[in-house]
């Protein structure tokens, strides 16, 4: 099995990046929260990665928003698959390189206002707040400098 990790800032396209590819899509925002931006990855390591590694079915509830308020909600199964994307910030994490078969970087110059546009104004202090997260986390983890293709959106 191969796995693609499409990474990068918030806004920057990774979705309609991903979307386009045509392939089996696991979001790192059936997992991730304001509040909760990186440590849940065992959710989607032991879920998800682990047993599709082993030819099993994957399975993971996702993260549910009700009033801006998140939740864990439906259970999302994920068939065994020769290719599956896991799209979404920290997805090409140093941790997941020993099984990564491709890290795609997502960027856009406009990234936060895209966010913004995606999301709603309402968003923008949390979208800046996630931002400011996202950079340090980056930086740290020298994502793009990992990356095997870097595409500008």
């Amino acid at each position: 099995m191969r796995i693609i990790a499409i990474d990068g800032p918030s806004g920057a396209g990774k979705s309609s990046y991903a979307a386009t590819l045509g392939l089996p899509i696991v979001p790192t925002d059936h997992f991730a929260t304001w509040d909760d931006p990186v440590a849940w990855w065992p959710r989607l390591v032991d879920g998800v990665i682990t047993p599709l590694r082993q030819g099993l079915r994957g399975r993971y509830r996702r993260m549910e928003w009700t009033d801006g308020v998140p939740a864990l909600g439906a259970e999302v199964v994920v068939e065994p698959t020769e290719i599956l994307v896991v799209e979404g910030f920290s997805s090409g994490r140093r941790a997941a390189a020993p099984w990564l078969s491709q890290l795609i970087w997502v960027d856009a110059p406009d990234a936060l206002e895209r966010a913004v546009a995606r999301d709603g104004e309402a968003s923008r202090a949390n979208l800046v707040r996630w931002k400011e997260f996202e950079r340090g986390w980056f930086q740290v983890d020298g994502t793009r400098d990992r990356a095997d293709l870097v595409v500008q959106r």
